[in-house]
Parts: C-alpha cells; sequence; structure tokens
C-alpha cells in the first residue's frame, strides 16, 4: 500500500491541465528527438566509417550549448520562458525537415550533415535553457520534484521507444525517413505548448548589467553554493566520462560487435530502459531527503559500468553496461535537477539551469571529441576506459563532500 501510494503522489503533478498538455506534447516531441540521434550516428557512420567523425558530430550537436546556453540563461530569466520554447521549436522543425529532404533527394554529405547538427545545437542551447526554467513554472510547487522525475521518466521511455522506431524506419524504408518523423514530432509540440500556460513567472525584467555580466552573476552564484557547486562537478565527470559514451555507440555496434544498425537500436534501447527504471523509481520518491547520496553513488556505478565497454566485446556485456549507464545517468541526471531546483533562487533559475543544460549537453561533447578521435589510435574500448578513471576521481573527491552537500540540497519546500 504504501508503494502505491508514493506511486499515486509520483503521478500527482498529471492532474495539472498544464502539465498535462506539455507531457502529452513532449512525449511525441522526445520520441522525434531519439529517433533523430540513432539517425543521425548511423548516417554519420554510413558515409564516413569513422569513430573521428563519430565524435566531431557529437560535438557539433552538443558543443554549441556551452557557447550559447549562458546567453540563452540570461535571456530566459529577462523574457517570457514560453515564448522562447516555441520559437526555438519552430527552427528545431525546420532543420529536421531540411535534413530529412537532403537524405531523401540524396544530396547529403557529412559536411551538411555537421552544418545542420552544428544549427541544431545552437537551437537547443535556448530550447534546453528555456524548458528547464520553465517546468517549475507550471506547476504547483508542491509537485515541483514529480513533475521533474515525470518528465524524466517521459524522456527515458522516449530513449527506449525512440531507437525502436528509428531501428524499424531506418532498416525498412531509410534514415530520411526517421528525419522526417522527427519534423512531423515538432508540430505536434508546438500544438501542445500552444496551449500550456504558465501560472506563475520568474522574470525579473533586464535587472543591472548586460548579458555577459548577469551571465557571469549567475555562475558566481551556482559556483559558491555549497550544494549547486558540488552537483556541477558531478553532472561534469557524468557527462565527460560515462554520457558521451552512448555518443560512440555506432562504432560500438558494427565495429565492436559486429550487429549494424539493430544492434546500434538495441544498445541504444538498452541505455532507454535502464533510465526508465531509474526515472520510475525516482517518481516514487517524493522527497528530497537521501537524494544527493543517490546521485553521488550514480557517478562510481556509472564509472564502473564504462569499463564493460571497455574490457569485454561480448554484445550482452555490452547491453548490460549500456543499460547500467542508463540508470546512473539518469539517477545523476534528475537528481542533481531536482536538487538544484529545490533550492535555486527563482530570479537565478534560468541561468543556474542554463549550466545545467550546458554541462548535460555540452561536456559530453569534449568526452565524446577525445574519445573518438583516440579510438582511431587506440581503438574505441581503450579510448572509453579513460572515461571511467576521470568517473572514479570525481566520485572519490564527492564522496568527502557528500554529508554538507546534503545539507545544502535537501531542504523541505516551504
Amino acid at each position: 500500500m504504501a508503494n502505491l501510494s508514493s506511486l499515486a503522489g509520483g503521478f500527482a503533478a498529471l492532474a495539472d491541465r498544464n502539465f498535462a498538455w506539455y507531457m502529452a506534447g513532449n512525449a511525441i516531441s522526445l520520441a522525434g528527438f531519439w529517433v533523430h540521434k540513432v539517425a543521425a550516428g548511423w548516417l554519420t557512420w554510413e558515409l564516413t566509417h569513422s569513430g573521428t567523425w563519430l565524435g566531431l558530430i557529437a560535438f557539433a550537436d552538443l558543443f554549441p550549448t556551452l557557447i550559447f546556453a549562458p546567453i540563452a540563461g540570461v535571456v530566459a530569466d529577462r523574457v517570457d520562458r514560453r515564448r522562447i520554447a516555441l520559437v526555438s521549436q519552430v527552427f528545431a522543425m525546420v532543420q529536421a525537415f531540411t535534413l530529412a529532404a537532403l537524405v531523401i533527394t540524396g544530396l547529403i554529405d557529412v559536411w551538411s550533415l555537421l552544418a545542420l547538427t552544428l544549427a541544431l545545437g545552437i537551437i537547443y542551447s535556448f530550447n534546453t535553457s528555456a524548458r528547464l526554467a520553465m517546468l517549475p513554472n507550471i506547476v504547483e510547487r508542491r509537485h515541483v520534484s514529480s513533475a521533474i522525475a515525470l518528465n524524466a521518466s517521459l524522456f527515458n521511455v522516449a530513449r527506449f521507444v525512440g531507437p525502436v522506431i528509428a531501428g524499424w524506419l531506418i532498416a525498412g524504408w531509410g534514415v530520411g525517413l526517421a528525419f522526417l518523423f522527427n519534423g512531423f514530432a515538432f508540430v505536434a509540440f508546438i500544438v501542445t505548448l500552444l496551449r500550456t500556460r504558465q501560472i506563475r513567472h520568474e522574470q525579473g525584467g533586464r535587472g543591472q548589467g548586460g548579458l555577459l555580466r548577469q551571465s557571469t552573476e549567475g555562475l558566481r552564484y551556482a559556483s559558491a553554493h555549497p550544494g549547486i557547486g558540488p552537483m556541477l562537478v558531478l553532472l561534469t565527470a557524468m557527462a565527460v566520462g560515462v554520457k558521451c559514451v552512448l555518443e560512440l555507440l555506432p562504432g560500438f555496434a558494427d565495429a565492436v560487435f559486429a550487429r549494424g544498425a539493430p544492434g546500434l537500436a538495441q544498445l541504444t534501447s538498452a541505455a532507454g530502459a535502464g533510465a526508465l527504471v531509474a526515472a520510475l523509481w525516482l517518481v516514487m520518491r517524493t522527497h528530497a531527503v537521501g537524494l544527493t547520496a543517490i546521485t553521488i553513488a550514480s557517478l562510481g556505478v556509472g564509472g564502473a559500468s564504462v569499463l564493460g565497454f571497455a574490457l569485454f566485446d561480448a554484445f550482452l556485456v555490452g547491453l548490460a553496461a549500456s543499460f547500467m549507464i542508463g540508470v546512473t545517468i539518469t539517477l545523476s541526471g534528475t537528481g542533481t535537477q531536482t536538487l538544484m531546483q529545490n533550492v535555486v533562487d527563482g530570479a537565478m533559475r534560468g541561468r543556474v539551469m542554463s549550466l545545467y543544460g550546458v554541462i548535460y549537453r555540452g561536456a559530453p561533447a569534449v568526452g565524446a571529441l577525445a574519445m573518438g578521435g583516440a579510438s582511431e589510435m587506440i581503438g574505441l574500448q581503450a579510448a572509453v576506459g579513460g572515461g571511467a578513471g576521470v568517473a572514479g576521481l570525481a566520485w572519490l573527491w564527492l564522496m568527502r563532500r557528500r554529508a554538507r552537500t546534503a545539507a545544502a540540497l535537501e531542504l523541505e519546500p516551504g
């Protein structure tokens, strides 16, 4: 009965009409997002058969976040966050349809793919900052933790379902139709965003100073916070040492496991299944107490999982390691976001959550590029082994600070 009660409490945010509309459109959009991820990775491998190019395309997708997300965070603290989300979704839709047209007509090459991926990375910089900051504004305060966990659950349902759809579309009709599917997924989310309303606004106008000064102010606030600062370190280590391994799955599927596109879909779906299990478990947690220890532990387990890819070439081991990487990415990503949203000043939310977006989306670009380049010289398995070392060192650092960090983050909402 207690478990059923916890589960019901975890889904309570869905009673809010705005959040229900948001989740409905987001479900379709996220499925399209994961279809695109698998399709772009496989198209890159088909065009180049190069680990370096896999890393470059991942870098092009994620690196713009490092440049533009801090600016986007300031904008999200100044301008209506829903409007930013809508405009960025429209631009992303245009990118998806353009990519589909190039592939279907046979005009695509790896340089066009690189340019369009860079464009999408810039678009997502603004989209991610706005949506992360907007989420607590469309639900009652007591449901914020539930909404974050449910959103993560949806993200990871899509992580499981999207690659299955992508594998089916690519095997049956080609990679172009997968990009076309993503374009129409953006259309669906745009429609539901038009019906979503924010129940409170935290924007504080222009404030003092320009974009750079306000962005720096957000960085100082986050790094000085005794809880948020360590969480950003954890996110960085997870992104560089663990999460970026997922960007190299096309190479593992083909060169290490010899399973082709179906193997890629299975590996990605395994990560999605693990992420879904973790996200549903987090939905049942209705409080922040103990969440800091969980997020720190996830980093250590994530590093150990990466060793599975580094040490073994058996496909079943790869599936198990991918599953556990999915678990730990969700525990760390959702856990840190929940804890940070729990204590951040509302007027700083856009800037602080843009830092979250910078790390969560941008930092894996550094790891993917480094591992992809190293794989050309020492092989994929040896290259990803370094990621386990990064995760392990950061885990040791955080373990020494876990009590103080938890005290700063695990506050009950007022």
